[in-house]
Parts: structure tokens; sequence; C-alpha cells
């Protein structure tokens, strides 16, 4: 998949991007412990880069866990998936490894609270019955998207914030795709001559976020990203309201405003 860009427009940090894709949660995988991959029934990436998994008791890094006094070398990887049905969905990978710990029942229901707060899931009930929670300690992150590939160290996460539109995006440009395809017709002026002149481009939305709009342009010859940035930074949804229109040339409703 080829990248496109008009310009260097501005973008998020690494650290906010990384954040991002923790914040939406995306499907997650725990690998590099010895045993085979598992899948967390629920997870969160904490404020301090680290995280909570929930596992199923029959989790075979449960007892490779135990048997290694609680503490075993691991990886987490977070795949983030486009809003739409895209040819190639995945946007982000975003890699945190450290060491999986097995906290003690006062402390583990402590996060398993904590988790709720932000991130309610019926499965947390299951702690302490037929399921475990495990943190993961972060010592570094490795952050892959269209923007690039960067290494992270867990102050730099924490550090950060998630974007502010990352947790509604979803919603948001999936209804444009569906209910407003004129919108994706009018930004195509804004495309590489290269790209704008095939006439079986498909352009479609990528992502959105406070700095602009991320296209995904499918072609007979292969799919393109292109970043297309605001006049001025979005952080409430009226002023990407806004944004949005100078960009299209037209007043525009974001759903849900």
């Amino acid at each position: 998949m080829g990248t496109t860009r008009l310009r260097r427009p501005p973008a998020p940090t690494d650290a906010e991007r990384a954040r991002s894709v923790a914040a939406r949660g995306g499907s997650a995988s725990l690998v590099g412990t010895g045993a085979p991959a598992s899948t967390p029934l629920v997870h969160q990436v904490q404020a301090d880069g680290s995280a909570a998994l929930l596992l199923d008791d029959a989790d075979p890094v449960l007892p490779l866990l135990r048997e290694h006094a609680g503490e075993l070398a691991a990886m987490l990887e977070l795949t983030d998936r486009a809003p739409v049905d895209l040819r190639e969905p995945v946007r982000a990978l975003l890699w945190l490894t450290g060491r999986i710990r097995l906290p003690d029942d006062e402390a583990a229901r402590r996060i398993a609270v904590q988790v709720a707060d932000t991130h309610p899931h019926p499965d947390l009930l299951r702690l302490g019955h037929g399921a475990t929670l495990v943190r993961l300690d972060a010592g570094f992150a490795v952050l892959s998207d269209a923007e690039g590939t960067a290494a992270l160290a867990p102050i730099e996460l924490a550090a950060a914030r998630p974007d502010p539109f990352c947790r509604v995006e979803a919603h948001w440009l999936a209804h444009l795709e569906r209910a407003h395809p004129e919108v994706f017709d009018a930004l195509a002026r804004y495309l590489p001559a290269a790209l704008r002149d095939r006439r079986e481009a498909r352009v479609r939305p990528l992502a959105v976020d406070r700095c602009g709009l991320r296209l995904r342009v499918e072609t007979a010859h292969g799919d393109h990203d292109v970043r297309l940035a605001w006049q001025e930074q979005a952080m409430t949804v009226a002023e990407l309201r806004t944004q949005l229109g100078m960009l299209v040339g037209c007043p525009f409703r974001v759903p849900g405003s």
C-alpha cells in the first residue's frame, strides 16, 4: 500500500496517536509468553502505559505464569481497524512489550473497578468466577500506522492524551460515507493529480483527528493514504463541524451535534 501526502500538514504526535489507538481498544492478542497466543476477554491500556487484561481461567498462559512465580515476559498487540469496510482494514498496530504479573485478589478487584469506570463490560463480573485479571507493565511500545513507525517509552504514553474524537470517529465517518457520499466527491479535488485523474479511484474515509481528515484512496493499482489538514485545530464537535465545512466548501452537520 502506498502513502501519498500533499505536504507535511500538522498531525498528532506519535505518542498521541498511540494513546488514541489504545483508547479505542480495537482487538487484542497476548503473545510472546511461550504459550499460544490468547485473546483477553477484556483489555484496557491505563494512563501510565500499563494494561489490564482479563483472561479466561482456561487460558494456557495462566498456568505458565504461575510456574514462573507470577511474572512472565509478554507482548500485547492491539489492532486498530478502519470504521468502514476497506480492502485493507487495518490502519494501525500498537505493540506493548513488558512483563505480565498476577496481582493479589484485592489489587485485581481494584483494577477491575477502574476498568469498569471507563469501559463497562459484562465479563468483568467473571473475575474470580472463571476469569483472572493480569497486569502488563510495559517496558516500551511500538506504533505502526500510515504516519510512520515509532518506538515510545511508557513515560511518553503517560504524558500524551488521546485525540478528542478518537472514540466517536467510527460512527461519524461511517455515517459520512453512507449518507453523504458527495462529501468525498468534493474532497477528491485535494488529491494529487496522479490520483485525482484516475477515474476508477474511490475516496474513502480512514480517520479524523483534531488536526485533520485522513482519506484512503483505493485504485486498481493499490491503495494510498492522504491527510487533509484543517485550517485550525478542532477540539470540540462545533469546531470539527466548522473545519469540515470549510474543507468541503459548504456548512456541514456532524452527526449527533
